[in-house]
């Protein structure tokens, strides 16, 4: 009797899901980090605590990273897709 899929392929997938998230996502939480401390040392420099100079500015610059990355985010997630696509028949077995 066939056991399926082994415990070490299931690791490896999951590994290989939570590294391209991470990879996918580091480029916007980057950015937004970077902005967010700068817009913070902006605002303790001049004492302005409105919430709108934080929130725009951050959403008009991720969203513009976002689309700036786009392509290489479609990539790294047609390159994972392939490579699930190619280890189908393995994973169903005969």
């Amino acid at each position: 009797m066939q056991m399926g899929i082994s415990m070490e392929l299931v690791i490896q997938l999951g590994q290989e899901m939570l590294y391209n998230s991470l990879l996918i996502a580091f480029p916007m939480l980057g950015v937004a980090l970077v902005v967010g401390v700068l817009i913070s040392i902006v605002q303790a420099a001049t004492q302005v605590n409105e919430q709108t100079l934080t929130i725009v500015p951050k959403l008009v610059i991720v969203g513009a990273v976002m689309v700036f990355c786009m392509p290489w985010i479609l990539n790294v997630l047609i390159g994972y897709t392939i490579n699930l696509f190619n280890m189908m028949p393995m994973l169903i077995g005969d």
